[in-house]
């Protein structure tokens, strides 16, 4: 189970990771804007640190407090949550 200090991390990481992977979805500097990327980064955050402590992925780059690994599952998990999203508009419209 993740820590408090891990939970903020993701947090911290995730506004990076959201800004990120707007930007990359997008292919726009603002991506979706200041607060769906923020919202994003935050779930993508979550999503990404979760799934990469479930299935042990880049265990070496955890040594630090803001780890590469980190701001990688940040961005990994927003691509994943906009993946998600559009899955869901698109299976919803049909």
């Amino acid at each position: 189970m993740p820590t408090l200090d891990q939970f903020i991390v993701w947090i911290v990481v995730g506004l990076i990771g959201g800004a990120l992977a707007g930007s990359l979805s997008t292919w726009s500097k603002e991506g979706f804007g200041r607060a769906k990327n923020l919202r994003l980064g935050l779930a993508g955050a979550l999503v990404g640190g979760f799934l990469f402590r479930l299935f042990g992925l880049f265990p070496d780059l955890d040594k630090y407090a803001i780890s590469l690994r980190d701001i990688i599952a940040a961005v990994i998990g927003s691509l994943i949550v906009l993946a998600a999203i559009w899955y869901y508009q698109r299976s919803a419209v049909r």
